[in-house]
């Protein structure tokens, strides 16, 4: 029986799609290089265990205690690589930004007070997040909408919310064209999210 490994999905646009908000060139490093070592870098820790090849990467992260330990940290940062930013490139598309519509919208307006103090806030979670990580929009355990960060490759699901929108603040990210400003990649990124994906992810 052949052993279906994880793969590296395949950009839904061209590289410099999103332009001039995020350059071709980080696009290209970010995808076919950090990405494509995250998946690389699980396959090859998992290969010891190709028992774990049968669960998703998103079970792998959420049951990290179930992961050998030998291999758990490997799992953890590989695997959450993988799942962050594969959520990440379907989160941004060309001819996006824009204020998310219909419940989604509503509840951000509820939780938030308005669109752009949602925006303010979750800027200022990226901008403080220590090193290296991701800040994101989720539903908590509460059933509420929060704003969080993760250091590293974590992921929210660890925590047992949903993550509807996440946000890569690190260098690799950013550096080529916004040098140490993760500020203004922050503010810049808002221009190339996808409100659909994420209203589909809201809605599930």
């Amino acid at each position: 029986m052949e052993i279906k490994k994880y793969e590296l999905p395949i950009l839904p646009y061209e590289y410099n799609a999103l332009e001039p908000y995020i350059d071709e060139e980080t696009m290209k490093i970010h995808h076919d290089k950090h990405h494509a070592a995250y998946v690389n870098n699980l396959n090859t820790a998992i290969e010891k265990y190709p028992d774990l090849f049968s669960k998703s990467s998103e079970d792998l992260l959420i049951n990290l205690n179930e992961v050998p330990e030998d291999i758990k940290a490997a799992v953890r940062n590989n695997a959450g690589g993988h799942i962050n930013h594969s959520a990440f490139w379907q989160s941004m598309s060309p001819n996006a930004g824009g204020e998310p519509k219909g419940k989604l919208g509503e509840e951000i307006n509820k939780s938030f007070g308005n669109f752009e103090e949602f925006k303010n806030k979750f800027n200022d979670a990226g901008v403080k997040r220590f090193g290296s990580g991701w800040v994101w929009l989720v539903v908590n355990k509460e059933g509420k909408l929060d704003i969080v960060s993760t250091p590293n490759q974590d992921n929210p699901i660890m925590d047992g919310q949903k993550p509807l929108l996440g946000n890569d603040v690190w260098e690799h990210a950013y550096y080529l064209k916004y040098k140490n400003m993760r500020v203004d990649y922050l503010k810049a990124w808002w221009s190339v999210v996808n409100w659909e994906e994420v209203n589909r992810k809201f809605e599930i």
